[in-house]
Formats: C-alpha cells, structure tokens, sequence
C-alpha cells in the first residue's frame, strides 16, 4: 500500500535541514520495504515545527515536528505513515493545530498543502478558476471587481489597489505593464517569498488578470536577488504557465495576450519603492522619481504601469473566483479583506498569521505568537519593517486596521511584526534607524542623505551624554525635516521608529550606555 507523506520546501524548512529529512526518510522506507510517496509541499509556515512532516490519512494529514535526522529511527519504529500513532513529535490533525485553526487564510489557503510547481495540484484547489472568469469580464467589470472587494496595496502607502488599475485602464496608450514589487526587504517579512515559493501560480494567475483588467501584455517580477529559491520556482512555474498556454498568444483560447519575466533587483532596500524599482527595472540606478507624474500614467519605459505588491496580485485571484463580496466581508472599516502577518524576532512561536483586519496587536502577538522566546517581558514591538514606529505596551489593543495604526502615529505596512524583550536598548534601536537610511538611502534628496547621516551623530551625543536635551530638541527638528522635506518614504518615515523611541522609551536616551561598536556603522556606506 503506498502511503503519502508531505515534507515542507521552502527556504526556512531547508536551512533547518528539510532536504536531508525527506533523502533519508525515503532510503529508510526502501530498506524497510515501506511504499512512502515523499511529496515536498511549502509550508505551513509554524516555524517553531519545522521541518514538519505530515502524513495523509483518512481524516485529514497527520502531523510530526519539528522533525530532525535523529528522530527518523524512531518515527519509523513507530509507524508514523499510519498517521495517528504514539510519538512525542505526534502534532494531531494540522488543520485543527490552533495556530493554524484560528486563522482566516483566503490568500494562503494553498500555502504548505500544495506542491509549488504541480500545475495539477493548484488546479485542485481552485487554481485558475478566476482567471476563467476573468477571461469572460469586460475591463472596466474587472476593475469594478476590484474595486468593490476594497483590496489595498500591501506595502507602505494601502493605497486601493482599484483606483490604481482603473487610471492605467483610463490611460490612452496602447502599450501598457503590469510589475510585481517583489522586494520584500522589510525587517521581519517573509509573505511574498512564502507566496513565491509555495504558490507562484497564485501570483502568475492574478498578474494574468490585472493585465487582462488594464490592457497590458507585458508582466515583469521584480525580485529581490537575496531570494534564489523562489527565483528558481518563478522561473519553473512561469515555464510550465507557458506549456499550458496560460502565458503568452491566446491565453486558455482566448484572444488575450500576456507575458511574464522575473527580473533580478539590485540589492538595494531603496528599489521597494515603486519609482526607484522602475528605474532599476530599466537598467538605471535605483534612484527615487519625483511623483507627479504618477507610474500608473507614466511608468516603466514612460508608459502607464500597475505596480502592486506580490500580496496584492496574490489576493486578485480569490475575489475573482469567489466574488467582489466574499473577499470584502473579512475585514473591518475601510481595511477590507485579510493580511498575513508575519511574526518574527524575539518570539516564541514564530510564523505566517493570515487574519481578516480587527483582532488586536496584543492578540496576535500573545494568542498566536505566544509571547517572547525568551520568555522575559515584551517591551516594545516594531510593526510595519524598520521604517515602522515601536510601539509599547499602552498601544498594544490597537486594532490591526490601516486606519487605527494611522491614528496611534503607527503603520501597518507589509505586515511584519518584530517583538523585543525587556533587555532591548532603544536608544540604540533609534540608532540603528538612521544608520539604516544612511546606508540605504539612495542619495538623490538632501533630508534624507544629509538628516539620516546627522541623526546617527546626533543619537550618539545623547548617549555619550552630551547635553542630552539640548540635542534631544535638535534630534526632534532633524525628524520633523525628513518628514516633511524628502522625496519618499524611506526619508519621510525613518524619523518614525527614533519618534516613537523617544516618546516611549525616554530613559534609554539619557542613560549613559554608549558602546558604540555594536551599533551599526556608517563609515562603510555603499552607494546605492
């Protein structure tokens, strides 16, 4: 009898030793005679389990983890592949794991259930059933879908994905792109890579169906370099979309026409903006355009451009399967639909949180997160990657809604959510982010090039002590110059996380703590 037994494939799962895993696990059950059908899905992404191992059974797939070489022995004296047998790995069901149960995952549904690049597989589960329909929409039907599901862009700025493709739409020109930000260097994020990995379909179906929206036949992904294996996945997947007559002439049959490239980014944080990303897409240095005229009338190569973020190309095709409402249901106020949170630093139980907009920081960050690793107080938490503010413990019910993280002085932003025990040094967290942007900034606007370099020696002054609230003013007026004079957010938010430091975390300042040799350096800058 052959038995199937899934071993997660992306990234994290891999550097936790996931291949070896499933080489040796198969070796293991030929000696044994045991007919194991060793499929690799994504991942579930419950990182505290991996490498998971979950094995098919008549109620559901049966769960193992995290599974190492040395519990191989007795995983199989056990008989794992039966299912639920007695084993201290033995997890249950993984569909009822409450982590897992409690989620609402609309966009990663397939995530961790799928194999990434069997075309059949995601067909299996609702793959491309919103392109059919899609296929038999009008334009303008299309962006009303859109529209009325209330989608937001997943980065920084949420702006209504609708509104985007309605002015590319409107645009008068008959070339047109549609650009996937696939950029993902926010602190603490890892969405858009799990998307990549362990669904590239789902991202390759919803850039078919922005083009078909807004007329376009040219798709390119722009990807972060520092992500080979779902640039290798991309690749495969885009190949198989080409075979199967879903990418290129005659889509499905149909008169319609869209290609589709991955393109390597420049390895600079400043190109996930989306003006600086279209220059580095046409050979340029990444340097951030003055906006007006907007990318979405005048974009990659000066014609009108959709660019979104992975997340939000990704949640294209459920609407368009399931309906405008369906997606728009989930949510609340203006912040529609769901947003997989991403649980990272000092937590317990790290991993990928897919949740309809409402529940409280406090609860993801407690109910799924499970507090710190450490297990020593939280103190702070930066939400939003390292431009994002750090909140305290006074902010933590704050709704996880665009519009409640705007009034509490917060972003949302990607989704990342970093937690800090008790024994983190906020002055030197507030360094570190204007030693960020000194680093980073691309160079072209003279608050955030200049204001970043000086916010670095202004934070060390007040840690070396140096008229601490005279140079507490001066870090303040610096802030307020980079909010209000730079050309983009990388100047324009990096004050945010010093603000709130300050404003939270006062006593770090005037302490006299300054070791400056952990804090990171700008001396070795690096144009961008």
């Amino acid at each position: 009898m052959m038995y199937h037994v899934y071993v997660p494939s992306d990234t994290t799962a891999k550097a936790l030793g996931a291949d070896r895993l499933a080489r040796l696990m198969a070796i293991m059950a030929a000696e044994q005679g045991i007919e194991l059908n060793i499929k690799r899905n994504g991942t579930r992404a419950m990182y505290w389990l991996e490498p998971l191992v979950e094995v098919e059974t008549a109620q559901g797939r049966f769960g193992f983890g995290p599974v190492k070489e040395t519990d191989l022995a007795s995983l199989f004296a056990a008989k794992f592949w039966l299912g639920e047998v007695d084993h201290p790995l033995a997890l249950g069901l993984v569909e009822d794991i409450d982590y897992l149960k409690k989620q609402q995952r609309l966009t990663f549904s397939r995530v961790g259930v799928i194999d990434p690049v069997c075309l059949e597989d995601y067909r299996s589960h609702y793959g491309f059933k919103g392109l059919e329909n899609a296929l038999n929409l009008s334009p303008q039907a299309l962006v009303d879908q859109i529209k009325a599901s209330g989608l937001r862009g997943r980065g920084g700025a949420a702006f209504p994905t609708g509104i985007k493709w309605q002015t590319v739409l409107d645009a008068p020109t008959e070339q047109k792109y549609i650009v996937c930000n696939a950029d993902e260097g926010d602190s603490g994020t890892f969405a858009d890579r799990l998307v990549m990995e362990c669904d590239p379909f789902m991202l390759i179906e919803g850039m078919i169906i922005a083009g078909l929206a807004v007329g376009a036949t040219q798709g390119y992904i722009y990807l972060r370099s520092e992500y080979p294996l779902a640039h290798l996945t991309l690749e495969k997947a885009i190949a198989i979309a080409y075979e199967n007559n879903l990418l290129g002439p005659n889509i499905l049959g149909c008169p319609q026409c869209f290609h589709l490239e991955v393109r390597l980014g420049a390895g600079a944080y400043i190109c996930g903006e989306e003006t600086s990303l279209l220059e580095s897409l046409e050979g340029k240095r990444g340097l951030v355009r003055a906006k007006p005229p907007l990318p979405a009338i005048v974009g990659l190569f000066g014609k009108p451009t959709v660019v979104n973020n992975v997340l939000s190309l990704a949640a294209v095709p459920f609407i368009l399967d399931k309906g405008a409402k369906a997606y728009a249901d989930c949510g609340m106020g203006r912040s529609r639909g769901t947003l997989p949170f991403q649980l990272a630093g000092n937590v317990k139980r790290g991993g990928l949180v897919e949740l309809a907009f409402g529940p409280t920081l406090r609860e993801l960050m407690f109910d799924f997160g499970g507090g710190t690793r450490s297990g020593r107080p939280l103190r702070a938490v930066q939400v939003g990657g390292p431009l994002g503010a750090y909140l305290p413990d006074s902010q933590w019910d704050t709704q996880l809604d665009y519009e409640a993280f705007a009034k509490a002085n917060a972003v949302l932003g990607h989704g990342g959510v970093v937690l800090f025990d008790d024994t983190v040094d906020m002055g030197e967290q507030a360094r570190f982010s204007m030693a960020f942007c000194a680093v980073e900034s691309c160079g072209k606007c003279t608050p955030c090039r200049i204001g970043s370099t000086r916010g670095v020696e202004v934070i060390d002054r007040i840690r070396a002590g140096e008229n601490i609230e005279g140079n507490l003013a001066l870090l303040s007026d610096l802030c307020e110059t980079m909010i209000d004079g730079s050309l983009c957010a990388m100047g324009g938010m990096t004050p945010f996380p010093v603000q709130s430091a300050i404003k939270y975390f006062h006593e770090d300042f005037v302490k006299h703590s300054a070791p400056l040799s952990s804090a990171v350096s700008i001396t070795n800058k690096q144009e961008v």
